[in-house]
């Protein structure tokens, strides 16, 4: 579904992306593990269109997209759960889910599914996204991204800041999703709940990927997370 070869991006004249190359299969989630600063962020920009690429290639299904506009590259099937979940503040919840809302795909998702997902979001229609909590304002986002109908889910930092209950409640999210066949990209910090989740995980150092392997294999080299993953 995915392939990255070589990407390579950064900020005006400051390089952060040097040689990330990954896949992703139909129905697969996979995660991109690294320290913070080691370029986990930039490479879901560089996949959205939200950094251009200075190198290297991405393909979504065959088709070349880097260089494309976010807007395109969303419309093809990629649909962002962003860092720091930047829901509308002066929309009400229901205006946050179908704004960006497409119907496409097959359209899987609708309002009255995404309401039944998280019935919290049913409770809180009609609340303003400012008026929500951390853990609701994190449901809305996932919420957003999944009206757009996506083939390929991507979640930056998915849980970052909440309470356990609230990300207990997001982790049953993402494995149902996985049960139903959603591929997804997945960021964050939580590696136990990560390995149980995930396929594969893509660890990042410096801009380069330095290690790929299955959650059997990540929890059988203790190397990697005392060389790569320790803070």
């Amino acid at each position: 579904m995915l392939t990255v070869e070589n990407l390579q991006a950064g900020y005006g004249e400051t390089p952060v992306l040097f040689d990330v190359g990954f896949s992703i299969a139909a129905g697969e989630v996979v995660t991109l593990l690294g320290r913070n600063g080691m370029g986990k962020t930039t490479t879901i920009r560089a996949l959205m269109g939200l950094v251009r690429p200075t190198g290297g290639s991405v393909a979504f299904e065959g088709r070349p997209v880097a260089g494309l506009p976010p807007y395109r590259i969303a419309q093809l099937g990629l649909g962002l759960v962003p860092e720091g979940r930047q829901v509308f503040p002066t929309l009400t919840v229901r205006e946050n889910l179908v704004a960006t809302a497409a119907a496409r795909f097959g359209e899987r998702w609708t309002l009255d599914r995404v309401y039944a997902f998280f019935p919290r979001l049913a409770e809180r229609r009609g609340h303003l996204g400012s008026q929500l909590s951390g853990g609701e304002q994190q449901m809305l986002a996932i919420g957003r991204a999944l009206m757009t109908n996506p083939k390929l889910l991507i979640l930056d930092e998915a849980t970052e800041g909440l309470a356990p209950l609230i990300r207990a409640e997001i982790w049953r999210g993402l494995g149902r999703l996985k049960q139903e066949g959603q591929a997804i990209l997945l960021v964050d910090k939580h590696l136990d709940a990560m390995t149980r989740l995930a396929d594969r995980h893509v660890v990042l150092e410096k801009g380069h990927v330095v290690w790929t392997g299955t959650s059997a294999d990540l929890a059988a080299d203790q190397t990697v997370r005392q060389r790569w993953l320790q803070v």
